[in-house]
């Protein structure tokens, strides 16, 4: 048996998600992804909307039941074991939610919001206790006690959305899935959050997973990124090498996109992908980027394209990087 040292603390393995629809037909939001993250480290994961980072991300804390494939937990299959016996995962399994205000119970205030996961797992023997850790909660997201008898609706978005951080701690996780944390936030708040997220992995070494559509984002907060498209994985590399040699013609194109604040690039030509996003229903097998892709051949299509090592550690699923 491998050394604990090297056991991924959490584990993707061909891990799916399909809704069946009226009809009968069926919806592949995730299809096949691997993926391996070890403690302390922060993965992000980026696509355009529609793409499955946010099903991706309920479906390994089973807040959706995966259709198929495995979820492993530090080693331990956690894919198919009843809620009862998932209940104690949920302590280390946490998640922050888009929306801090459609996440949060608007008739609690904000200390009861806080203490609300502590009370439901009764981590504490008394209320007085649960408070007191709420309370210095709310000290570590920097949310001043003066809210503490708030309610959420008196409160901005930022504030609110640490509050969705300090509740999301309250069980000393060891894992959080952050669906888009700062996409609601002005862009000065954004930074105020992501800050506040990493200074707490270092400080209580947590390992995230960060999905987001924004790549300036996703590059300032991760280790590494994963690039989805429509509900598989497409590249997977560290975010310095992602950002300085994208392999992928979907991952090139989404760094075209990004614009560029210098007055020399004003005569570059933008880059845009052509053509329409295919449907994720009854999806047929073969890269689901060929029909916008302008480097596509016969070979693309008939069979789903698994992620190929390219160079140590840079992942790409496509027929140009196969040999």
């Amino acid at each position: 048996m491998s050394d604990n040292h090297e056991i991924p603390l959490l584990q993707l393995k061909n891990l799916k998600k399909h809704f069946r629809l009226n009809g009968g037909a069926m919806l592949h939001a995730v299809d096949g992804i691997n993926l391996s993250i070890r403690e302390g480290e922060t993965v992000g994961v980026v696509g355009e909307s529609g793409c499955g980072k946010s099903t991706l991300g309920r479906t390994i804390l089973r807040l959706i039941e995966p259709s198929s494939g495995q979820i492993l937990y530090k080693g331990e299959d956690v894919t198919k074991i009843s809620q009862r016996k998932f209940r104690p995962y949920r302590q280390d399994l946490q998640m922050i939610f888009q929306d801090p205000y459609a996440s949060i119970d608007p008739r609690k205030s904000v200390v009861e919001v806080i203490a609300e996961y502590m009370l439901i797992h009764k981590t504490y023997k008394t209320r007085a206790e649960v408070y007191n850790r709420a309370a210095q909660l709310m000290d570590m997201v920097g949310l001043a006690r003066r809210y503490a008898s708030m309610y959420p609706h008196e409160l901005d978005g930022g504030r609110r959305q640490r509050i969705g951080i300090a509740r999301a701690l309250s069980l000393n996780p060891k894992f959080i899935v952050c669906d888009e944390p700062v996409s609601a936030l002005d862009v000065s708040i954004q930074a105020q959050i992501l800050n506040l997220l990493m200074d707490l992995g270092d400080e209580l070494n947590l390992t995230y997973m960060f999905i987001t559509h924004d790549l300036s984002v996703v590059k300032h907060i991760s280790d590494r990124i994963m690039v989805m498209y429509l509900g598989q994985a497409v590249e997977i590399a560290t975010s310095e090498e992602l950002f300085n040699n994208p392999l992928h013609p979907y991952t090139q194109a989404l760094l075209a996109a990004i614009p560029e604040p210098d007055l020399a690039m004003r005569d570059v030509p933008f880059k845009t992908i052509k053509g329409e996003v295919s449907s994720p229903i009854n999806v047929k097998p073969g890269c689901r980027f060929c029909k916008r892709c302008e480097y596509t051949k016969p070979e693309c299509e008939g069979t789903d394209k698994p992620l190929i090592e390219v160079t140590p550690g840079h992942f790409v699923a496509c027929e140009l990087h196969k040999n």
